[in-house]
């Protein structure tokens, strides 16, 4: 059996953001080290239809660093039980060394789940960290967000992010809503404000349930069974929130966070609406 699923096509009629994707991973390249061959040719092709320009795959760690060393790679997907060198040691040599993929974007896409492997995975080296089985939906949206953090490394740290109305400043950790010459406050609590600015630094791109977990409810330290459910219950008062405090917006645009295939969540690109 696959440890990807397919994902799952949009329920309603709003524009599909994984679709949106292929704009984003338009001739990138990536590097999968995956040492089960039916594996390997089902992720490559996964990540060829969602716009990968090429996918590069080995099945043993030596010759994935070979290919990182001399070669350019937007990022790097790697399993940790391969032959010869595993892939959380390929990833440490790679980035000990000054080879043109040293600093690329690295996700970890493993059987080993635990806490204690996850956190490994990360000190040695990795930008996230998946536990097999895992459906598309998760592992392009988790891809999507490193090529997002990379091309961020060259812009200031901080800077605000303008989406139509609302003007989001992560250093001062404030919303605005600017109507006419009027900027007016977004109340929103802490936990709020992060959901928020995950989903608006994503800029129109999707971001599944699990990302929202690991990046905003930061207190926890595991993955409850219920997740879902208590995201879901946050998201819909937040919906609220911001329809309270947005009405000149109109019916049409609320809800602004809105639902991408079964487990992803969107806040809508409002920068073509304006005027």
């Amino acid at each position: 059996m696959n440890s990807v699923t397919p994902a799952e096509a949009p329920s309603s009629g709003e524009a599909d953001p994984f679709a949106q994707l292929r704009e984003a991973f338009a001739g990138r390249t990536a590097l999968l080290l995956e040492d089960d061959p039916a594996l390997a040719a089902h992720v490559a092709e996964r990540l060829a239809e969602a716009g990968f320009e090429r996918v590069d795959t080995f099945d043993a760690g030596e010759a994935a660093l070979a290919a990182a060393t001399a070669t350019p790679y937007d990022v790097l997907i790697l399993d940790r039980h391969t032959r010869g060198l595993d892939g959380l040691e390929t990833l440490r040599r790679l980035r000990a060394g000054a080879g043109p993929s040293s600093d690329a974007p690295a996700l970890m896409l493993t059987a080993l789940g635990s806490e204690r492997q996850k956190v490994e995975g990360l000190l040695g080296g990795a930008d996230d960290y998946l536990a097999k089985p895992v459906g598309a939906e998760e592992l392009l949206a988790r891809l999507a967000a490193q090529l997002r953090r990379s091309a961020r490394r060259a812009r200031p740290a901080g800077a605000d992010i303008v989406n139509g109305p609302f003007r989001l400043s992560p250093g001062a950790r404030t919303l605005k809503l600017e109507v006419g010459d009027e900027a007016r406050p977004i109340d929103l609590s802490p936990l709020e404000f992060a959901i928020v600015c995950e989903l608006m630094s994503a800029r129109g791109q999707p971001v599944t349930k699990t990302m929202l977990w690991d990046r905003c409810w930061v207190e926890w330290k595991f993955l409850p069974d219920n997740f879902v459910n208590i995201i879901d219950a946050r998201i819909s008062a937040l919906r609220r929130r911001l329809k309270e405090q947005a009405p000149e917006l109109g019916e049409d645009l609320h809800p602004l966070i809105v639902s991408a295939r079964s487990q992803s969540l969107v806040f809508r690109d409002l920068s073509a609406r304006e005027g």
